[in-house]
């Protein structure tokens, strides 16, 4: 079963990014965050007629996850526990039937949290807090579950290019990373790390659009798989799809997978 995750950066202006990357990529599962459009302005029938079923959450203009799918998928479930006045459309789960294993996938896009301090950032860090509380339940089911998605944090010095150019950034803040450590350490498997633990520099996930940080592989890595021990115990392998990102008009973002034998 191969899982990806696609921050799209608008469902609209990527889908012809989103339908050429799907025949060459093969993935099972897709997570998209990002796509920017309430639930009835998804393209649906445009993915769905490459073979996909399509669950989405949406919101007008900003945010929204969506969940694509080849495999059978049951109990979807949309809006992260713990506030039930929050309104943004960020978190997604669906359980996808495999050959062998039935894996919860659990889909998010992390608020950005900037301008820090201030009232966004405060929203950031209760909205982790409540995936913490999130993360654990999950965990206690003790099955293989993939908490996937755009973060917005950069884990540690090495998965920023200049991380000196981001250390008042939200997503680089000591608060931020002990908020993303707190979650990994209740159980975690990191899939892009675990893949290449001894990398010094990236991979990177994100390049900005402004000041060629393309071309000059001024990157980070925000993009993660997380894996309950359940299913880091199939992981066959990980990567980061990166030449996405030299594509026409792309997404800022570029897909990430992780193989599981299930």
């Amino acid at each position: 079963m191969k899982i990806a995750s696609f921050n799209v950066n608008g469902i609209k202006a990527r889908l012809h990014q989103l339908t050429a990357w799907l025949p060459e990529a093969q993935p099972d599962v897709v997570v998209l965050q990002e796509i920017k459009t309430v639930d009835e302005g998804f393209p649906s029938e445009v993915i769905e007629d490459l073979g996909w079923r399509v669950w989405t959450h949406g919101q007008k203009s900003w945010n929204g996850v969506a969940v694509l799918s080849r495999l059978p998928v049951e109990e979807v479930r949309r809006g992260l526990p713990g506030d039930d006045t929050d309104e943004q459309a960020r978190w997604i789960e669906a359980v996808v039937i495999g050959d062998t294993h039935a894996v919860t996938m659990a889909g998010l896009y992390l608020p950005n949290g900037n301008p820090a301090p201030g009232p966004k950032y405060d929203y950031k860090l209760a909205w982790m807090e409540r995936l913490r509380l999130r993360s654990a339940e999950l965990l206690a089911t003790e099955t293989p579950v993939v908490m996937l998605g755009d973060y917005n944090i950069i884990p540690e010095p090495r998965d920023a290019a200049k991380p000196e150019a981001w250390v008042d950034d939200a997503l680089f803040l000591p608060q931020s990373r002990e908020a993303f450590r707190r979650i990994v350490n209740q159980g975690w498997t990191d899939a892009i790390r675990i893949s290449d633990p001894h990398a010094t520099r990236g991979p990177f996930t994100f390049w900005d659009y402004q000041r060629q940080s393309w071309e000059r592989d001024n990157g980070i890595r925000i993009d993660h798989l997380l894996l309950s021990p359940q299913a880091a115990d199939l992981m066959r392998g990980a990567g980061i799809d990166r030449d996405q990102r030299a594509g026409e008009k792309p997404s800022d973002h570029v897909p990430v997978w992780v193989d599981l034998a299930a």
